[in-house]
C-alpha cells in the first residue's frame, strides 16, 4: 500500500523550542513552508485548529490558490458551526483545491479549551455529536436530493448542497482518539485513523482495537493509520542525540518564559487519553524500540504529537518502516525547526521509506501471484 506523508501549514514559524521571529500572521512565510513540503516529496499539510488561532478554512483556500499539488488537511471542530455549513465549505474549498480537501475532525480533549467557544458538553456528548456530524457532512456532500434530519443534536429539513466536491469526490476524512467513545465513533466513519506514536507493541494494540471496532460497526473496508511523531535528525547517532538533548533543554526554557506557544500545556494531568497514553508511556521509559524518544512528550505534558524519533535518516526511516509493516500508510512528522526540518526530512528520510515500501509492496505482490498461480496449476 502506498505511504503518505503529513506536515505542518503555520503563518509563524513559533514552535515549542523557538519564539517567533515571523509576524504573528505571515502569509510569505505559510506560502513558504507548504511549497517547501510541495517541493520535498510530502503528500499533504495540516492546517491545525485552535480557540485562538487563525480560521483555517480561510488559510486553506489562500494556500489552495498558490500551490499546484500539494494537498490540504483542514482540522474542524464540529462545536464552531452547523453541519450543513460544514458541508458547504468543505465543498467549496475541494473545488477551489480542484480535489486536494481532505477533513480531519477534532472532538476536544479539553474541557477548559472547548469552553473558550462555549462548548459545555460532557466528552461522550461531544463523540456523539461528532458522529452526527459527520455523517450529515457525508450525505449533503453526496445526496442528489433535499434530505431531512432530526437528529439529537441538529435538526433541518429540505437541505441540498448545490456545489457537491470537486468531479463527485467525497474528500477523505480522518479522526483521532484514544478513548472509548473516540474509537467506536472514528471506526465507524473515518477513512484514517490517527493515533500518536507511540512504540510498536502499543501501536499494534490501538491498530487491533480500531479494527475490531470497524469491523463491529459493519465496515468492510478499514480505515488506514496515521501515525504521529516529532522526527530529531543528524548525520550521525551521537549529533542526533546531541541534536535530541539541546531540544528538550528549550522545550524546558521557553516553559520556563511562559511563552505564548506553550499556553495550551496546562498544569495537572492531561484529560484526553491520547496525552495521558503518551505519559504513561514516558514513565515506563525513556528509550523505545530502535528510536522512539519521549523525553519530548514528558517535557510538554504529553500535548498532542510529541514523541520523537532520533537519529541518522537512516535510522528514523528504518523506525518508520517498522510502523508501515504494522499497518500504518500515513505519517505526521513535524519537526521542531519548521522549515528546516520539513526541507531536511523531505530529503533524506521520505526517498528511503518510499524506496523501502515499494520493495515491500512489490515484494507481497509476486508473493500473490506465486500463490495465485499454485493454486491455479493444483
Amino acid at each position: 500500500m502506498p505511504v503518505e506523508f503529513l506536515g505542518i501549514a503555520t503563518t509563524s514559524d513559533a514552535s515549542e523550542t523557538t519564539a517567533p521571529t515571523t509576524k504573528p500572521v505571515d502569509l510569505r512565510y505559510l506560502e513558504r513552508i507548504v511549497r517547501a513540503h510541495e517541493d520535498n516529496g510530502w503528500t499533504r499539510v495540516l492546517f491545525a485548529y485552535g480557540s485562538s488561532g487563525l480560521e483555517p478554512s480561510a488559510l486553506a483556500g489562500w494556500i489552495a490558490a498558490n500551490t499546484e499539488s500539494i494537498e490540504l488537511l483542514l482540522a474542524h471542530r464540529p462545536n464552531v458551526s452547523y453541519p450543513t455549513f460544514a458541508a458547504k465549505t468543505f465543498a467549496t474549498l475541494d473545488q477551489v483545491s480542484e480535489g486536494r480537501l481532505s477533513v480531519h475532525f477534532i472532538t476536544g480533549g479539553n474541557d477548559h479549551e472547548q469552553a473558550r467557544e462555549g462548548d459545555r458538553l460532557t466528552k461522550d456528548e461531544r463523540y456523539a455529536r461528532t458522529h452526527e456530524y459527520i455523517r450529515i457532512v457525508k450525505q449533503a456532500w453526496t445526496s442528489a436530493e433535499p434530505f431531512d434530519h432530526h437528529g439529537e443534536f441538529y435538526d433541518f429539513d429540505d437541505f441540498v448542497l448545490d456545489a457537491k466536491p470537486y468531479e463527485g469526490r467525497v474528500p477523505t476524512i480522518s479522526f483521532g482518539g484514544s478513548s472509548d467513545a473516540a474509537y467506536k465513533v472514528g471506526a465507524a466513519e473515518a477513512d484514517i485513523y490517527a493515533v500518536w506514536g507511540e512504540p510498536l507493541d502499543r501501536t499494534a494494540e490501538q491498530i487491533a482495537r480500531i479494527h475490531d471496532e470497524a469491523r463491529a460497526a459493519g465496515r468492510t473496508t478499514l480505515p488506514r493509520i496515521h501515525a504521529a511523531f516529532r522526527p530529531i535528525i543528524a548525520p550521525t547517532e551521537e549529533l542526533a542525540w546531541e541534536k535530541a538533548h539541546a531540544i528538550l533543554g528549550r522545550i524546558e526554557d521557553r516553559k520556563a518564559g511562559a511563552g505564548d506557544q506553550l499556553r495550551r500545556y496546562r498544569p495537572g494531568a492531561p484529560e484526553n487519553a491520547g496525552s495521558q497514553r503518551l505519559l504513561e508511556i514516558a514513565e515506563q521509559g525513556e528509550r523505545f524500540d530502535t528510536a522512539l524518544w519521549t523525553a519530548t512528550a514528558k517535557a510538554t505534558g504529553g500535548a498532542g504529537n510529541s514523541n520523537a524519533l532520533v537519529g541518522t535518516p537512516e535510522t528514523v526511516a528504518q523506525a518508520l518502516l517498522a510502523y508501515y509493516d504494522l499497518g500504518v500508510s500515513v505519517i505526521s512528522a513535524r519537526g521542531y525547526d519548521l522549515l528546516d526540518d520539513a526541507i531536511d526530512f523531505g530529503r533524506y528520510v521520505i526517498p528511503i521509506v518510499r524506496e523501502e515500501v515499494a520493495k515491500r509492496d512489490a515484494a507481497r505482490a509476486a508473493d500473490t501471484r506465486a500463490v495465485g498461480a499454485a493454486e491455479t496449476a493444483a
